[in-house]
């Protein structure tokens, strides 16, 4: 019997497909990436990823059960003191600290995604809240395994750590409990609302290349 994950999956496949195959991804695994644009993008991630954590906050307060509730804030967590670490330990490469991480203005993409996020969390059910944030974390596990299995991805001094995040089996194991909590929420449900989930879920996933384009064009607000 397929999971409705297991329909999600099919919807974005090709959406996913093109942001593997998106230059600043190509030029991450083979090490060919401009460190500039890279920092661009830490930059735009790092103010992305307050407001993501925030996702799971409001998951927290919407849960039934107080499993679920320690689970997103084991969620909250990790965004904020592991995965937001990494970035703040990269940044101090190109010699730029906490403040200045935390002051970056979001680009029009930042902005744009982020309030999706936000609006589908705060007004929306837990499932349409989980059904948005839930393309980031399963994408990057994807790309982080897809990525550590690349001849030579590993190697490169400043990708590998980042590689190594999100190939992890903390984060995957992270990102199966998201994957299941989205299979138990859309369980039962009408199909005009699993509609809704899966609108929801194609629409993040398209979010999520256009933020690899935005970092890859280093976007700024035209005026």
């Amino acid at each position: 019997m397929s999971r409705f994950t297991d329909r999600l999956y099919e919807s974005v496949r090709e959406i996913w497909g093109k942001s593997h195959r998106h230059p600043f991804l190509v030029g991450l695994r083979d090490g060919t990436l401009d460190p500039r644009r890279f920092m661009f993008y830490l930059r735009q991630d790092y103010v992305y990823l307050i407001d993501y954590a925030k996702m799971f906050a409001i998951g927290g307060t919407k849960a039934r059960d107080v499993e679920t509730m320690g689970k997103f804030a084991e969620l909250f967590h990790s965004t904020l003191n592991v995965e937001m670490e990494l970035h703040r330990r990269y940044a101090e490469r190109f010699e730029v600290d906490r403040s200045e991480l935390e002051a970056t203005v979001p680009a029009p993409t930042t902005a744009a995604y982020t309030k999706y996020m936000l609006e589908a969390a705060v007004h929306g059910s837990l499932a349409e809240g989980v059904a948005a944030l839930l393309p980031c974390m399963w994408s990057y596990r994807e790309i982080g395994r897809e990525f550590a299995q690349a001849p030579g991805a590993l190697d490169h001094p400043l990708y590998r750590e980042w590689i190594l995040m999100y190939a992890s089996e903390e984060f995957g194991e992270l990102t199966d409990w998201c994957i299941g909590l989205m299979n138990e929420l859309a369980e039962g449900l009408p199909e005009r609302e699993l509609a809704v989930l899966e609108e929801r879920f194609v629409v993040a996933s398209k979010f999520e290349y256009l933020f690899w384009d935005m970092a890859w064009k280093e976007e700024e607000w035209p005026v």
